[in-house]
């Protein structure tokens, strides 16, 4: 059954947000699943700017800005004091990858650990774009970043956030991103719908100014780490079932890194370049094999 996007519209036209901002277009398809009976925390990120200073504010559901490291702590006590009045309101953590991967992993893990009654959604730009494009633990191999310049791009691998949260059991877990928004809706309306804990969306979310391309291409670029397998679409449920919900197609990685002025050097050195396709690769396969097991009746299909 094909997915239907919701027309509700629940965030302002004017927003402070870059032109391709894949974090903007990401809050604005999950806000049409969700509803107005929601609220919000947001701690810093760029998302602390693309809603507004005060008295403006883009989104239609009550946001509550916050401490770097406390998104998932705050979310939880709103949560309570919901639960509390005798409401269901489904309370959303919204952290980009520093407030999720490094700054707030502690609280993140803590509220995982307690399988606490809330929507936590890391919009991934791999890097700390707000405060001037420094690398974080999201930043993946050969990235070019203020920190990690052409000289001296990133060494490191992703960290696993999805391997992270899954550890912790949690009733759903699953990556999305805007460029396939059918896939993310149904991923948004599951999130909400699943009763009896904590919930994780890790989106993939372009920021042109950082990853060194035009804004007009910001959809094309997230398709192409979807069908490179850079990004795979999957879900995991309990820690343990995972489903791939969307079967790339075989695109080279240069295919997506070749848009990207932040993979200059990645894509002059062989070498590098050799390490980075052989990573995505390995990655896929754990994920399959994974998928395979959860679901033995069920043949790769797109």
């Amino acid at each position: 059954m094909r997915w239907v996007v919701p027309e509700a519209e629940h965030m302002s036209e004017g927003t402070l947000g870059c032109q391709g901002c894949g974090g903007a277009l990401s809050m604005r398809l999950v806000l049409k699943e969700v509803g107005r009976d929601a609220v919000g925390v947001i701690p810093a990120c760029c998302w602390s700017i693309i809603d507004g200073p005060w008295p403006t504010h883009a989104l239609d559901i009550p946001v509550l800005h916050t401490a770097f490291e406390t998104a998932a702590v705050v979310a939880t006590g709103v949560k309570a004091a919901k639960t509390i009045q005798g409401k269901d309101t489904t309370v959303i953590a919204w952290a980009g990858d520093g407030g999720t991967f490094d700054i707030g992993l502690q609280a993140l893990s803590g509220a995982a650990e307690r399988n606490e009654d809330i929507l936590f959604v890391c919009y991934d730009n791999e890097a700390y774009m707000n405060t001037g494009i420094q690398r974080s633990s999201s930043t993946p191999t050969g990235t070019w970043t203020t920190t990690t310049p052409d000289q001296r791009p990133e060494a490191r691998p992703k960290k696993d956030i999805m391997g992270i949260i899954a550890a912790h059991r949690i009733p759903y877990a699953a990556t999305a991103t805007a460029a396939y928004p059918e896939d993310l809706e149904r991923k948004v309306k599951t999130a909400v719908e699943t009763k009896g804990g904590m919930r994780f969306l890790h989106l993939l979310s372009v920021c042109p100014p950082g990853w060194k391309m035009e804004a007009h291409q910001a959809i094309e670029v997230m398709r192409r780490a979807v069908r490179s397998k850079v990004f795979p679409l999957y879900e995991v449920r309990n820690g343990r079932e995972y489903t791939i919900t969307h079967w790339p197609d075989e695109l080279p990685v240069e295919e997506y890194f070749s848009m990207q002025g932040r993979f200059k050097t990645l894509l002059s050195d062989p070498e590098m370049l050799e390490v980075v396709r052989g990573n995505v690769e390995e990655r896929w396969q754990i994920l399959l094999g994974r998928h395979q097991r959860s679901h033995p009746e069920m043949a790769p299909t797109n």
